[in-house]
């Protein structure tokens, strides 16, 4: 079979895959369990640092980190979830930014 006598051209295709905390959302702050805090220390800190947070809200959150290790306590844009999770950790909380 004769080769065409014309070059061909192949696209050049860019993908691009990331975990979307680049584009300042979908940030998401997660506390984990340390048993040196109590109930009312780490509800104290969520309703300081978390906006919206309310007392009752901040309680179940402590439960779920004293029951099942972690807790999502936050979700939004990446610059506001690292200044919460800053405030978090200066309060003593293991905390990570995802």
């Amino acid at each position: 079979m004769a080769k065409p006598s014309f070059p061909q051209t192949i696209p050049d295709v860019t993908e691009e895959t990331g975990t979307g905390t680049d584009d300042g959302l979908e940030a998401r702050v997660i506390v984990y369990n340390c048993d040196c805090h109590t109930y009312q220390q780490v509800i104290a800190l969520l309703c300081k640092y978390v906006p919206g947070m309310t007392s009752s809200r901040a309680f179940e959150l402590a439960y779920q980190i004293d029951h099942e290790g972690e807790a999502m306590v936050f979700e939004g844009e990446t610059g506001q979830a690292e200044q919460i999770a800053s405030g978090l950790a200066s309060g003593g909380l293991r905390v990570v930014v995802q």
